[in-house]
């Protein structure tokens, strides 16, 4: 009677689906000082994962970032001039306060 072993063979697709399907994050920032002050920081971001397993542990940074999707970046963009035309309103108001005080305090 002969004795038969299970050989389990683990080929690179195997494991790369395995990694894919639980993902792997590396995250980790490094930041260079002098006395208190910052000089530089670099921030390290590594996932290997799938998209859909990336999105379904919440992690969709990469949509958000304006250095990596066009459409985060036309966001930024839409808010920075939405906030620049509320600062331009209030200055222009301020502008007009001034002006209104000083006609009066000339009277």
């Amino acid at each position: 009677m002969a004795i038969e072993h299970q050989m389990q063979s683990n080929t690179i697709v195997d494991v790369l689906e395995k990694v894919l399907d639980k993902g792997v994050v590396i995250a980790g920032d490094i930041t260079v000082g002098i006395a208190d002050v910052e000089l530089l920081t670099i921030k390290i971001r590594l996932i290997v994962a799938s998209v859909d397993k990336a999105k379904e542990i919440g992690m969709d940074w990469w949509e958000n970032d304006p250095y990596l999707s066009s459409k985060a970046a036309d966001n930024k963009t839409a808010a920075l001039e939405q906030e620049n035309k509320k600062l331009q309103e209030r200055l222009d108001a301020l502008e007009n306060n001034v002006t209104q005080n000083r006609l009066s305090f000339e009277k």
